[in-house]
């Protein structure tokens, strides 16, 4: 804050500035001027490309910038006498202009860009600048929150509300799908892991069971003689042997189940892929086509009140039940209610009334 003492010859100047939201002139009266830094709130209607209107809350961060015992410098921060309301008036202008080239859903996405991009300003390698400087008073703004972005239009903030709404439970579903499927290859993969572990057991268990016959041969020669013998000796060949054929067959087994194994999971793994991919380009389409429709139904609402006009509305009014019937007709509507603000209509009772009317008939 600034302060100075006076002399019995000086006099206090008051300084007027603009306050409120938006900003009005002649608001904030002070016999002092801050220094800052502060930060001070407008509001500002704007308009995109494609004619929608928003109200943008925007917050700057200001302060001067003066040198300690520079008399000359100090002097021109007095040279504005309504710096809060001219620097509100060149951001608001600014961010007018920057906005009216840019489409809607531009803006609604990348406001913060925007915004900050059309009161600092862009190098040339499109680097957004850090604060502005007024070189009439020194005052520079060095930052700027935007509060909120919304539709002036009720019915487009409403359309906007659906259009969200419907992307959260699209991406919801979406992440649900993809959860279940890395479920699902998550149990392939542990179901292929087990039968091989499986198969190995079996394998393991053939190769004790050949040593135990092996062993069992070697007691039965030491115990018989002869041809006792010989014929031990045989049975252990042809035991081993056997041994062997059903170990090479359980080997064979084991890599023919890895073989499978694999290539299940590799299916697996492409037709889960191929499905995300799917939900995702399906989800994109269904998200253009709902904002696609809200932009159908909203020109579609203003084209036919502009077709009927005030005079058609006014004739319909006016006219009989016969000429109404022949108007309506004429327009391709099956019927009308006109009332005005200061005349509510309970339809809650006139749709009881219509229902009691067709039960009597």
């Amino acid at each position: 804050v600034s302060t100075q003492s006076t002399w019995a010859d000086e006099q206090f100047t008051v300084v007027s500035l603009s306050g409120d939201k938006p900003k009005q002139p002649n608001v904030i009266k002070s016999l002092s001027l801050f220094m800052g830094p502060d930060f001070m709130t407008d509001i500002i209607i704007v308009e995109t490309s494609d004619h929608a209107r928003l109200s943008l809350k925007v917050s700057y961060n200001w302060n001067f910038t003066c040198t300690k015992g520079d008399a000359k410098t100090a002097q021109t921060l007095f040279s504005v006498p309504d710096f809060v309301g001219d620097a509100c008036k060149m951001a608001a202008s600014r961010i007018r202009g920057v906005v009216a080239a840019e489409d809607f859903e531009s803006v609604h996405k990348h406001s913060a860009r925007i915004i900050r991009a059309a009161v600092f300003g862009m190098d040339e390698n499109g680097r957004i600048g850090d604060s502005f400087l007024f070189p009439t008073n020194n005052l520079a703004i060095t930052n700027i929150d935007i509060q909120s972005v919304e539709p002036v239009d009720q019915k487009t903030r409403d359309s906007l509300q659906k259009s969200v709404s419907m992307a959260i439970e699209i991406t919801t579903k979406s992440q649900e799908a993809s959860a279940r499927h890395d479920a699902e290859r998550k149990e392939q993969e542990a179901k292929g892991r087990l039968q091989r572990q499986v198969i190995k057991d079996k394998a393991l268990a053939e190769e004790r069971r050949k040593d135990f016959l092996l062993l069992q041969a070697e007691t039965e020669t030491i115990e018989s003689t002869g041809t006792a013998c010989a014929e031990a000796k045989a049975r252990a060949e042809a035991a081993a042997i056997e041994c062997e054929s059903e170990v090479s067959q359980a080997k064979l087994r084991a890599e023919a189940m890895n073989i499978t194994t694999t290539a299940e999971l590799t299916q697996l793994k492409q037709s889960q892929k191929g499905e995300v991919d799917y939900q995702k380009q399906l989800n994109s389409l269904e998200i253009s086509k709902a904002n696609e429709l809200a932009v159908i139904e909203t020109d579609k609402f203003a084209k036919t009140v502009s077709s009927i006009g005030q005079d058609t509305l006014l004739a319909i009014a006016r006219a009989g039940p016969e000429m109404q019937a022949k108007l309506l007709e004429g327009l391709g509507l099956k019927g009308y209610l006109i009332t005005d603000g200061s005349s509510p209509i309970n339809l809650f009772n006139t749709a009881q009334g219509m229902v009691g009317g067709a039960a009597g008939q």
